[in-house]
């Protein structure tokens, strides 16, 4: 067997797993997606790739549905005896948008998702945040080079080494393009020693959300205390 199809074996047995959780749980994919504060369609993009695509979000997933990460992408393991329900369970905090802007940071790595007849296509891109607003830099030929009106989202995230907590931020909005004068102000702050992926003084894209929420991923310990 090749590593294609064993992925594919494993992605299939995961969005199996979904399937199931949600019937025990009498909910809905569109409210998975609502609880892990994702579109539905970005969520059937996530369990269609290898999970090292967005741990994040797949932890978002499991936490929705009271599972562990491992337990999501590999497949539920018995627990020792005098152990079941004492084990620490991932749960989702809801941020409120000031907490949002606050991991966001100054600047970053996060990633744009643009609407596409087959599916959402998404886009790793470096960020800054201007006022309440991101702000990234593309080539006017790129994917990402959208123009003003678009739809698109931006999400970026933070997890540990051990996939046990984090936080996931997501705006959706639409594209702006910033003037030059403004542009010329981005260019000079990108430039000011930061590391920078991509074209150099070209063009700008300004994400203005128009919704903006969060979630905090924590663990529950078997004492009901969030972590």
């Amino acid at each position: 067997m090749t590593k294609h199809q064993q992925d594919a074996g494993a992605q299939a047995a995961m969005r199996r797993r979904i399937t199931e959780r949600c019937d025990q749980l009498g909910i809905s994919r569109e409210d998975l997606a609502a609880k892990a504060g994702m579109a539905p369609p970005y969520l059937s993009y996530l369990t269609e790739t290898a999970p090292g695509f967005d741990p994040a979000g797949l932890l978002r997933v499991a936490a929705a549905l009271g599972l562990s990460y491992q337990e999501l992408t590999e497949g539920r393991a018995d627990a020792a005896p005098g152990q079941q329900g004492r084990v620490a369970r991932p749960a989702l905090v809801r941020l409120t948008e000031e907490e949002c802007w606050e991991r966001l940071g100054g600047h970053g790595v996060g990633r744009i998702a643009l609407p596409d007849a087959e599916g959402p296509t998404v886009v790793p891109v470096n960020y800054l945040v201007d006022g309440h607003t991101v702000v990234y830099r593309t080539a006017p030929d790129a994917v990402g080079a959208c123009a003003a009106g678009d739809p698109l989202s931006f999400q970026a995230d933070r997890v540990d080494e051990q996939l046990r907590n984090g936080w996931s931020v997501l705006l959706v909005g639409t594209a702006e393009r910033p003037t030059p004068p403004e542009a010329a102000a981005l260019d000079d702050r990108a430039d000011q020693g930061r590391p920078w992926v991509g074209p150099a003084r070209q063009l700008w894209i300004r994400v203005r959300p128009h919704r903006v929420t969060g979630r905090r991923i924590g663990t529950v310990d078997p004492s009901g205390h969030l972590a």
